[in-house]
């Protein structure tokens, strides 16, 4: 299970920043059309494999803005995240949709249950050491031929696979992609594509943002 001290202090982070977090990012990826064509691209490859029933599960949901993106490309998707607070404010912003308390450690899901598994910047607060329970967890509840879409920033190189950085609301780690990938292949996820931003001169953190895109054998 993932450090008690590490999730909960996450947890309580993002309780507190909760309605700030909400408000500054419900509209974000309307300016961030790289961000939509990945997403619309999980969204037809999980579409086509059928698998799953097509059920997604978006881990770290936060105010569940992409859990909605997803709803509206289709997919039959709910969100979850250990924030009950985050949970909240989701709940009231979509009231259509399913969002459930809940850690990607221990996900109260069925074997094989999903046909999709999103986790957007939400495995950046997992301590390196705990990381392996959450990729079990994401081979678990996928079933076969099922696509898992993970973000994250990216390390300073090859010879740093993991490192600290100071994220605003609870630490946080950025992972070497070729690092991760060999890790979510260990777990029976083989990656399909991978999409690189680069740092832009107005983003704050000049960091290369990473999405994985990987699939279960």
């Amino acid at each position: 299970m993932v450090e008690h001290d590490a999730l909960s202090a996450t947890r309580e982070a993002y309780d507190a920043a909760a309605p700030t977090y909400a408000q500054l990012f419900r509209d974000s990826l309307g300016d961030r059309p790289l961000d939509r064509a990945i997403l619309g691209g999980f969204a037809e490859v999980v579409s086509a494999s059928g698998d799953g029933g097509g059920q997604v599960a978006d881990l770290g949901c936060g105010p569940g803005h992409v859990t909605a993106y997803l709803d509206e490309l289709g997919l039959t998707a709910f969100g979850v995240d250990a924030s009950p607070e985050m949970i909240k404010l989701a709940r009231q912003a979509y009231p259509g949709l399913r969002f459930d308390v809940g850690s990607m450690a221990a996900l109260n899901i069925a074997d094989g249950e999903l046909g999709g598994v999103l986790s957007r910047w939400s495995i950046i607060h997992t301590p390196p050491r705990e990381l392996p329970v959450v990729l079990a967890e994401f081979h678990r509840v996928l079933a076969p031929g099922g696509h898992l879409l993970v973000g994250f920033s990216a390390s300073a190189g090859p010879s740093h696979p993991t490192q600290v950085f100071d994220h605003t609301v609870a630490p946080a780690y950025r992972w070497w992609p070729d690092h991760l990938a060999t890790m979510l292949r260990e777990f029976g996820l083989a990656e399909v594509g991978r999409m690189v931003r680069e740092p832009q001169p107005t983003d704050r953190r000049q960091f290369r943002e990473i999405q994985l895109l990987a699939s279960k054998a």
